[in-house]
């Protein structure tokens, strides 16, 4: 396939590029600079402007953009980055597409777990209502924008989770354990949804080829706990793990951001990937990131 990837240089997009290209497919990349090679294609997200010329050459596109969840604290105005990023890099490309005389075959279109919300004691497949929250108000409107793909386009969204790799959510929690100072989050109860860096990047080329539409939560099979994850980490980083944040202290440092982060739970499945034949290579958050502290650090 000839594939667009929107947010090609971010955290999973890097290693997504790597493996579609060994795979074999070809890869063409948006860029928000001047453009370095005919790899690249430049837009301007939130300016709607793209070309939409590059839609009748391309038989997939793959859209991770969106600004980072992990960079703290969540302001007024990065909580209005983090809705605009989203929903703007969306719509321009599902703009782009419907202009196209013979749109792609394939939209796999990034989203988030966020979707259901703070569900403590509910097991969520893709069939659960969508939650409350500002984060759950972002996915509803994020999943929106790719719903205005034309209608010949199949249109999956990606519900990640946690992605377990070198970078993203897990660099500042591999600071602290590294530091001696992790620490139990709130109760520690709350279940966060994970999946391994190397599943997440599998999924999403399994969905190139899969005829599932709609959203895919694109999770762990295992649930873990917040206290299962980290403990995990400091356990074969050979850290302590004896600290302890109360919620109030949590809330009271990161607002927002604590209550639909760090202490929000939500038991997620990813039940139709696995109906639909993928098979995981991380089954526990613990194999997970054994993988990730055995992978070679990237010079970024």
């Amino acid at each position: 396939m000839r594939v667009l990837i929107a947010g090609a240089s971010g955290f999973i997009g890097t290693t997504l590029v790597e493996r579609l290209a060994a795979a074999g497919h070809e890869v063409m990349r948006l860029v928000r600079r001047r453009t370095e090679s005919p790899e690249e294609v430049t837009w301007s997200p939130a300016a709607g402007i793209i070309d939409f010329t590059i839609m009748d050459r391309v038989d997939a596109v793959i859209n991770l953009s969106g600004a980072s969840l992990s960079h703290l604290p969540w302001t007024k105005s990065y909580r209005g980055e983090i809705l605009e990023s989203r929903v703007s890099a969306t719509r321009t490309l599902a703009d782009a597409m419907r202009k196209a005389r013979t749109p792609p075959a394939v939209f796999l279109s990034g989203s988030a777990v966020g979707y259901y919300g703070n569900r403590p004691g509910e097991l969520l497949t893709e069939a659960a209502p969508a939650g409350n929250g500002f984060l759950a108000d972002i996915v509803a409107r994020w999943e929106k924008a790719a719903a205005l793909a034309p209608h010949e386009t199949r249109t999956v969204n990606l519900r990640t989770g946690l992605v377990i790799g070198r970078g993203g959510a897990m660099k500042p929690v591999g600071l602290l354990t590294k530091l001696g100072v992790s620490a139990r989050l709130g109760t520690g109860g709350q279940h966060w949804p994970w999946i391994a860096l190397d599943d997440e990047v599998a999924a999403i080329m399994h969905l190139l080829d899969s005829p599932l539409v709609g959203p895919v939560n694109i999770v762990g099979p295992t649930p873990a706990t917040a206290d299962r994850v980290m403990s995990a980490m400091a356990q074969q980083m050979h850290r302590p793990y004896s600290l302890a944040v109360p919620e109030r202290v949590l809330e009271a440092a990161l607002g927002q951001a604590a209550d639909d982060l760090l202490l929000a739970s939500a038991k997620v499945v990813p039940h139709r990937l696995v109906d639909d034949g993928f098979a995981f290579a991380h089954e526990t958050v613990e194999s997970a990131i054994e993988a990730m502290l055995s992978s070679p650090a990237r010079a970024r």
